[in-house]
């Protein structure tokens, strides 16, 4: 039985190899269709190997449910899986992430105008970023109570110190002569920061941003471990562990990837329609 799940995976992994390879080499393979069904192709390649290898195999759903297992258990608890995605993403995360970016960046523009603030705010930062989230979250859990406010705490605290110096490091991108021309013009600080200066750092605040979208989920996500009322993805995802309830775990990663996937692609298309000036943004 163990040969013919490998060779069933096998042949599986070539019949979309070949579907792919035609698909990239053929005459259309620049237009959208065909670059949206390659990774889809890719993606559903892989589901069917792994629902093929735990089927033939055996494997206890203890150990790795089949996919088909874990959508049933999707479909069945979609309001469950709402309240969660309600309680961890939209309340912990993008709480979190708002109150994390807009302090990174008006602590960017004070930093900015005091190299004393930028040598001593930096360091600070990248020791901050090295303390591990196991270590932080109980004590906002201590702090703010088990609801989604000490999980947005987290997540500001994570995501503040990367938007902080893609920022500095973003408004200090433009070159002497730029920032002389300016001054040639007679612009002073502020019209100097929103004409040139906050334009040309976009691509590297952008790229704080796109960062900070997952450490955003993961913050959240791991500080229900340490405190949290009967709801919440994290919550779910350790009862459900010690529940044998692996299928319902990998219903809420599907939630997780799916969410992660979302708020990234929304800052790239946001980024390409405010950097669009940008070569990186050129087609």
């Amino acid at each position: 039985m163990t040969g013919v799940a490998f060779i069933s995976a096998l042949a599986v992994w070539g019949a979309g190899w070949f579907v792919n390879a035609r698909l990239a080499n053929g005459p259309a393979t620049g237009t959208k269709v065909v670059k949206l069904l390659i990774p889809a192709i890719f993606g559903l390649t892989l589901l069917i190997m792994w629902e093929v290898l735990v089927r033939l195999l055996e494997v206890s759903p203890v150990i790795l449910p089949p996919p088909t297992a874990i959508a049933e258990r999707f479909s069945q608890e979609i309001p469950l899986l709402w309240a969660d995605f309600m309680q961890t993403i939209i309340k912990g995360a993008m709480t979190g992430y708002i109150i994390g970016a807009l302090a990174a960046f008006a602590v960017a523009i004070f930093a900015d105008r005091s190299d004393f603030l930028t040598r001593g705010i930096l360091p600070v930062g990248g020791f901050m970023a090295a303390l591990p989230i196991v270590g932080t979250a109980p004590i906002f859990v201590k702090w703010l109570g088990s609801d989604w406010q000490s999980k947005a705490a987290v997540v500001g605290v994570m995501v503040f110190f990367p938007i902080l110096v893609n920022t500095v490091a973003g408004l200090r991108d433009t070159t002497a002569m730029q920032r002389d021309l300016m001054r040639t013009y007679g612009a002073g600080y502020w019209a100097t920061l929103f004409k040139l200066r906050l334009p040309a750092a976009m691509p590297f605040i952008f790229n704080g941003l796109k960062i900070s979208t997952t450490l955003a989920l993961i913050g959240a996500i791991v500080a229900e471990f340490f405190g949290s009322p009967t709801v919440g993805m994290g919550f779910r995802i350790s009862t459900s562990v010690g529940q044998l309830a692996l299928d319902l775990v990998w219903a809420e990663i599907v939630v997780a990837a799916l969410a992660g996937s979302a708020f990234y692609g929304l800052m790239a298309w946001i980024e390409g329609r405010v950097t669009f000036w940008h070569p990186s943004q050129r087609r």
